[in-house]
């Protein structure tokens, strides 16, 4: 590929004056280096007047399509990071993160180091690491899909009335395993096993372990405990007839499809893997002591080396 032939997606939480002044930073070193900056159309309208400070700019979908995307380089937090991950998710580019919110689980580097990261996203000195995502299919009555997306962190059914609460039954691989009231039924990646799968209770799960988490919400029953299960299972959720109501399928928090009485939410890994940039080989223990401020005051262990650092993998942000 030309030089002069790169485009790069700068993807901004356009609301917040200190990524705006961020933006026009990225967006002068691209154009320094050379490299076509891209923008979202969303993100061109929510700049408004701001848009003029970072100067001509190609429009995704319009001037530059997703697949001639090199790289996405994301400045916000973590909405904005799986915002990205949408805008990318028919090509290729791989995402890479810069926290500009507090938490920042699923940025990689902070935003004291932003100059450095994206001097070196030029060079493309990074490595692309894939992660496991979900394919989320609604069907039906009649077994009819009716609404097909996909999810990075977790696909979610939950009640969509306060006063009501879902009767649903839970299936792996075409088989019933329970039936409950709940107020609903997270299913997470290890990507997402620190966001609504942490705060429902379930496990967090290391990035370098391929599974699907099953996390019921407020069960009315006995045997309703969180599941994790390998990636190859199919796991069904299905509104039972007798639901007094509908429910409610969220995708990541940003997508969602009404379900009615008889829906079934089918969730299996997608064979479509997520790009991520990765610029730093680090402890995923050292990331959740940083993100979660762990006490670990009187660990006598060995000092950390080269040798025992691991990538650490993208987690989700906590809610």
């Amino acid at each position: 590929m030309n030089e002069a032939e790169r485009s790069i997606l700068v993807v901004v939480h356009a609301r917040r004056d200190d990524t705006v002044a961020a933006a026009s930073r990225v967006v002068a070193a691209l154009r320094a280096a050379g490299a076509r900056p891209v923008l979202s159309i969303d993100d061109t309208e929510e700049l408004g007047d701001s848009l003029a400070l970072l100067g001509d700019v190609a429009t995704l979908g319009i001037d530059v399509p997703v697949e001639d995307i090199e790289l996405a380089i994301v400045l916000g937090g973590d909405g904005t990071i799986l915002r990205a991950a949408e805008l990318v998710r028919e090509g290729t580019a791989p995402v890479l993160g810069i926290n500009m919110g507090h938490v920042g689980f699923l940025a990689e580097i902070e935003r004291d180091d932003m100059d450095d990261a994206v001097h070196r996203a030029i060079a493309r000195d990074y490595a692309v690491e894939e992660r496991l995502a979900l394919q989320v299919r609604v069907k039906d009555a009649s077994d009819e899909v009716i609404f097909d997306t996909w999810a990075l962190n977790e696909a979610t059914v939950e009640k969509a009335s306060r006063e009501r609460m879902l009767e649903v039954v839970i299936e792996i691989d075409g088989r019933p395993l329970s039936s409950f009231g709940c107020d609903g039924v997270v299913v997470s990646t290890p990507t997402g096993s620190t966001a609504y799968n942490f705060s429902a209770g379930g496990p967090v799960i290391w990035p370098t372990v391929e599974a699907i988490a099953v996390v019921p919400l407020s069960a009315h029953a006995l045997f309703a405990k969180p599941l994790v299960v390998g990636p190859e299972h199919a796991v069904a959720i299905e509104v039972l007839e007798r639901t007094n109501g509908i429910g409610v399928l969220w995708c990541d928090g940003r997508r969602s499809h009404d379900l009615p009485p008889g829906a079934r939410v089918v969730v299996r890994r997608s064979d479509r893997p997520v790009r991520l940039a990765r610029l730093h080989p680090a402890a995923f223990t050292d990331r959740l002591v940083r993100k979660f401020r762990l006490p670990v005051e009187g660990w006598r262990g060995p000092a950390p080396t080269n040798s025992t650092t691991t990538p650490t993998g993208l987690i989700g942000q906590v809610p």
